[in-house]
């Protein structure tokens, strides 16, 4: 029976907190805010539109001037992240584990699209995905299921047949409401209690494998 691995992208696939909370600072700084990283952590794994509306919006902000926020934070974002790529160690060696193992993969991410083609192409894992799933993919940001039930109709699989790998809680909750099996990262900016509903918890991409994923999945309640 096929099985699938949906990964987060920004602390599970890139180590990317202190390029966000650096690109979040400056942009709030450049349009005349100011954001504390206790207030960036607050929304950390949500979309950027839903993040900005949060901090500045209370009606004050039109959709345009959302927008404009929110591509300007994100170019600042991939500024700082080609010129040293912090890929997260065992990221792409798990993958091609996964793969040859013959799971299917996706990306399931709230960041756009550029940010995910970037890490894809920085890792070098562009042929082994079979899907990608990005923030303007979707309406409703984690912990609403629906980026993560997107990538497993793309991977044309059943959620109960799928794990997702996530660091944020709004992620793992996110994961569990899509009835699939979550696996939290436990990395910077997010400490193992935050992330304790998750099925499975880790502190490194390495020590997941093939079969321990597959075991999780085959084990879970029906």
């Amino acid at each position: 029976m096929p099985r699938g691995v949906i990964f987060d992208m920004d602390g599970v696939l890139v180590d990317s907190y202190q390029a966000h909370w650096e690109s979040w600072r400056l942009m709030a700084e450049e349009f005349g805010h100011s954001l504390t990283e206790t207030q960036f952590q607050s929304t950390f794994g949500r979309t950027s539109r839903e993040i900005i509306a949060t901090h500045w919006g209370d009606g004050a902000l039109s959709p345009d001037e959302i927008a404009r926020f929110d591509q300007r934070k994100e170019h600042l974002y991939r500024e700082l992240v080609e010129v040293d790529f912090p890929a997260m160690a065992g990221a792409a060696e798990l993958i091609r584990d996964l793969s040859r193992a013959g799971f299917r993969l996706a990306i399931g991410s709230s960041g756009p699209p550029e940010n995910v083609s970037m890490v894809i192409d920085r890792l070098g894992i562009s042929g082994l995905m079979q899907g990608t799933v990005t923030g303007r993919d979707v309406s409703r940001g984690k912990p609403d299921p629906e980026v993560f039930l997107k990538a497993a109709a793309k991977l044309g699989l059943p959620p109960a047949d799928c794990a997702v790998v996530e660091d944020a809680p709004v992620g793992i909750t996110a994961a569990n409401a899509a009835g699939m099996v979550s696996i939290a990262l436990v990395s910077t900016g997010h400490l193992a209690e935050r992330v304790a509903h998750a099925k499975c918890v880790v502190h490194s991409l390495r020590e997941l494998t093939a079969e321990s994923i597959a075991r999780l999945i085959d084990s879970a309640p029906r």
